[in-house]
């Protein structure tokens, strides 16, 4: 029980930044790749990275390969996972992020 506890501890605080929050509601609905997050975020590739690492090491994340691009979706096998769409639920939906590079010509295919 102390192991649930504690497994559950760290994705409250995990999911208690903003960016990491809103990128697990993101990849909700859809897979990113880094350089997506960059553009929609304004910050560096090595700071979503960062954020990028701590959710794949709590493999709340996980990535496969699309030729040269690593692809990001969330992890729906993670024995937490009912815990982390319970709080999704709560939030709004983030779709408006992609439309809105897409409609400044600045969305990046990495597909």
């Amino acid at each position: 029980m102390t192991q649930e506890i504690e497994r559950a501890a760290n994705i409250f605080k995990l999911l208690g930044d903003k960016t990491r929050l809103s990128m697990i509601k993101m990849l909700e609905s859809q897979d990113y790749c880094v350089c997506e997050f960059v553009e929609i975020f304004k910050t560096s590739q090595p700071a979503i990275s960062q954020h990028i690492k701590k959710l794949r090491d709590a493999e709340l994340v996980q990535e496969s390969r699309r030729g040269q691009w690593i692809i990001y979706s969330l992890n729906r096998d993670n024995e937490l996972f009912s815990l982390v769409k319970s709080i999704l639920a709560h939030l709004p939906n983030q779709d408006f992020n992609l439309k809105q590079l897409e409609e400044q010509g600045r969305r990046i295919s990495c597909k």
